[in-house]
């Protein structure tokens, strides 16, 4: 069986997690009658200090959920030029929301209050309102970067001054948290929305939550619908993110420490070069001529190992769950061969 590191979105259940999902009372959804599902939507409001959550098949229907509850056309988000809304979501902030983007070029798909205040738009007939600034933690396209509370803080006191909503696609969030140290709570006092996601490195099949306050979530499970969100018997599959909730949380460190190992060879090898720093559990990084990042995972691929271009000489490896010690350790062997 080859070594996944395509993605942690290619994690299966484990057995226990599949024994909690065959135990799940069930119910239908869209009224409301889910125990599973309302179980899991407290508990992740709870975690976060916040009023309700909101269960979606993913997490860009939560961040384009979050997109559309928060503007109204003719308004922009404002986003770095890595994040995830801007690159992988096809417009979905034009489609959806019929809303623009304004770009911020930080580092590491970062950026800061004095970045973010420097494009506010002001008030004219002919330009889009700014109205949402939407963060990434961790950044997929920065190399698993994260932003820390002190990092944050200025943004989110910034959006207030200003009166800018702010959303944080925390797809990864617990990636980060797990290096950091630092509490949901703490995070959920400095969001007006947060979209956590469990089918990453958390390891359940499906889903992700949006989570902020009532009034907010009640308009957002009417875009839900309107999304074709709204699902019925889906406690089967909340069951797994309760249980990766209670139970994958503080394993995320292995596959942060996994993905530091690999990207301590990678830097000393004759082949690769501005490897990315490695903060959580992705790592990227160039190949050097005569090697393509196609050339060079076909190499690998012959090797057992799969993993991903992200640009002609740029290749990604994503650890998770089901990347094992040994399986790290038979990568290493690989990549110091080569």
């Amino acid at each position: 069986m080859p070594i996944n590191l395509i993605s942690d979105t290619v994690t299966r259940p484990t057995p226990a997690m599949l024994e909690a999902m065959m135990q799940a009372e069930v119910g239908d959804d869209v009224f409301r009658e889910c125990p599973t599902i309302n179980k899991l939507e407290a508990k992740a409001a709870a975690m976060f200090g916040k009023e309700a959550a909101l269960y979606c098949p993913s997490g860009t229907m939560t961040n384009q959920i979050a997109i559309n509850v928060h503007t109204e056309r003719l308004d922009e988000l404002i986003c770095e030029t890595y994040s995830h809304v801007y690159q992988y979501e096809t417009g979905g902030y034009g489609f959806n929301s019929g809303i623009a983007v304004n770009l911020v070029h930080g580092q590491h798909g970062k950026m800061t209050a004095a970045q973010i205040e420097e494009v506010i738009r002001p008030d004219q007939d002919w330009l889009p309102r700014s109205r949402l600034v939407v963060l990434e933690n961790t950044c997929n396209k920065g190399g698993g970067s994260y932003y820390t509370l002190d990092e944050i803080k200025p943004i989110s006191q910034l959006c207030k001054e200003k009166g800018l909503r702010l959303h944080l696609d925390g797809a990864r969030l617990f990636n980060a948290l797990v290096e950091t140290g630092e509490s949901t709570q703490d995070h959920g006092e400095l969001f007006d929305s947060i979209s956590i996601c469990l089918s990453k490195g958390l390891g359940a099949p499906v889903g992700s939550l949006l989570i902020g306050d009532k009034k907010l979530l009640k308009q957002a499970r009417r875009v839900r619908k309107v999304m074709g969100g709204g699902m019925r018997q889906a406690g089967y599959l909340a069951a797994a993110g309760i249980y990766a909730l209670d139970n994958h949380i503080d394993r995320l460190k292995e596959d942060n420490a996994h993905a530091k190992s690999l990207g301590a060879v990678l830097s000393k090898s004759s082949f690769a070069e501005n490897v990315r720093p490695v903060k959580s559990n992705i790592l990227i990084f160039d190949v050097k001529a005569p090697y393509t990042a196609d050339s060079f995972l076909e190499v690998l691929k012959g090797k057992g190992i799969l993993a991903v271009p992200f640009g002609p000489q740029t290749v990604r490896f994503v650890t998770h769950l089901d990347v094992s010690a040994e399986m790290v350790e038979q990568v290493i062997g690989v990549l110091k061969a080569l």
